[in-house]
């Protein structure tokens, strides 16, 4: 059997286990979905670093930076500042009204202030953004099974889709999140193994002189602002790490997973852009092909590589996409439940939308539409409409149903649209008109 089957037959095994035993506590929607409101820090931490550093980060991110220069590395911390600054102030906030309202689902805070209509309206709008965001994941365990299994495309999406429903399905939130933490772990580790044999590999590290500027042909200040805006506000924006906010057993707790994931955050993206910065040292001098195909720089690596680094570095890439999209599924199924269906009671629910949206995901999967990097931003430029609603619960005494629901159709219309002409200016023409909308229908509303 191919060496790396069986390493990800082994991962498997194990990652089931952990959800079976996981699942003993799991009897309301609030144990499945938030895990019963009782992760410690630590934990916290690892769930919200392994659901946010994806296959985007080692498949994208290295891929971006290896085609891009260094304005890669400024674009993904310019993501970690963002989301240190707004976890600091607001991650106690909504970790306080979410236990004294009950809130489980993202989008219950919205229906809270700005009524369900809102909140059903925001639901649909995540599962249009997230649908292609969590293909992100499948594509890259796809690409990953392809290079070093043998195994068709189809096949590969057909198992990602397996074992990102299966944990959720089988733990809940209290599953995903041990998973994520062990995993978290071995990503980071893996990421540093891998950086220094690329190192020793290609003979040392320099920038090539026209990646080392910025801004350069690819990143002008537009498309670096264009590409920061929806990624800085990420952490408010998206309701996968906005229902994390959720789960800390008290404040003690969201303080640890805050500075823990700022640690975790830093290492990996230093580790990650420097990786794909030195790949491409390594094509100047003539050690690493050119890989045209900026997605496709992660598997070429992995191709040459010997077994005992390239097979636990395709399993953390594996494990990166698993974590992410599991989350992402198990957040937009408690969505679905209770703010569109209307169910807070029944569990099982819950577990058969966890397997409907699995299928739709993989669905678009197979069509493989754009780049993933792109595919990322394209999905928080619609989310940015959720912005200002979010902000306006902590700040803004104004509005009410009218207004969110106008500022939702109006910053969702006008990030479809300019995405379908390719206009250079799309999440901030839907920053500026999400905010606009608000205030102006705010103002207005009693």
């Amino acid at each position: 059997m191919n060496e790396f089957i069986a390493l990800t037959i082994i991962y498997a095994i194990l990652g089931t286990a952990i959800a079976i035993y996981a699942r003993g506590g799991v009897r309301t929607q609030e144990d499945y979905f938030i895990g019963g409101r009782n992760i410690g820090g630590i934990i916290s931490a690892l769930t919200y670093a392994a659901t946010t550093y994806s296959a985007f980060m080692m498949v994208g991110l290295v891929g971006l930076s290896y085609m891009t220069g260094v304005g890669a590395a400024g674009f993904e911390l310019m993501y970690l500042v963002g989301t240190l600054f707004l976890l600091s102030y607001y991650a106690p906030k909504v970790w306080r009204l979410g236990k004294e309202k009950g809130f489980v689902s993202p989008a219950e805070l919205l229906a809270f202030r700005y009524g369900a209509t809102t909140a059903k309206l925001a639901t649909i709008l995540a599962l249009i953004a997230l649908i292609p965001y969590t293909s992100i994941q499948m594509i890259g365990i796809a690409l990953i099974l392809q290079k070093n299994a043998g195994i068709s495309f189809a096949s590969g999406v057909a198992i990602a889709s397996i074992l990102i429903a299966l944990w959720a399905f089988l733990g809940g939130l209290r599953g995903v999140a041990w998973t994520d933490a062990v995993q978290g772990i071995f990503m980071l580790t893996v990421a540093i193994l891998a950086v220094l044999w690329t190192f020793n590999y290609v003979g040392g590290f320099e920038i090539p002189k026209e990646l080392a500027v910025v801004p350069n042909e690819f990143w002008t200040p537009l498309k670096f602002a264009t590409l920061t805006i929806p990624w800085f506000f990420f952490a408010l924006t998206n309701p996968q790490v906005f229902q994390r906010l959720f789960i800390p057993k008290d404040e003690k707790a969201i303080k640890r997973m805050v500075v823990l994931f700022g640690i975790f955050g830093l290492i990996y993206t230093v580790l990650v852009t420097f990786l794909g910065l030195d790949l491409r040292f390594g094509t100047e001098v003539g050690r690493f092909p050119f890989v045209a195909d900026r997605d496709k720089v992660t598997p070429t690596l992995l191709g040459i590589m010997p077994a005992w680094i390239a097979l636990p570095l395709a399993l953390s890439i594996i494990a990166a996409a698993v974590t992410t999209a599991n989350s992402i599924i198990l957040t937009l199924s408690s969505m679905v439940l209770r703010d569109v269906i209307g169910e807070k009671a029944k569990v099982v629910g819950g577990k058969v939308i966890v397997i409907v949206l699995t299928v739709l995901v993989a669905i678009f999967a197979l069509k493989r539409v754009s780049y993933i990097v792109e595919l990322a931003v394209l999905s928080s430029t619609i989310l940015l409409c959720q912005l200002p609603l979010i902000l306006g619960v902590f700040h803004w005494k104004r509005g009410g149903e009218k207004t969110g629901l106008a500022t939702l159709v109006c910053g969702f219309t006008t990030a479809v649209a300019l995405s379908v002409i390719k206009h250079p200016m799309v999440s901030i023409a839907t920053f500026l008109v999400s905010f606009v909308v608000f205030l102006a229908i705010g103002l207005i509303e009693r």
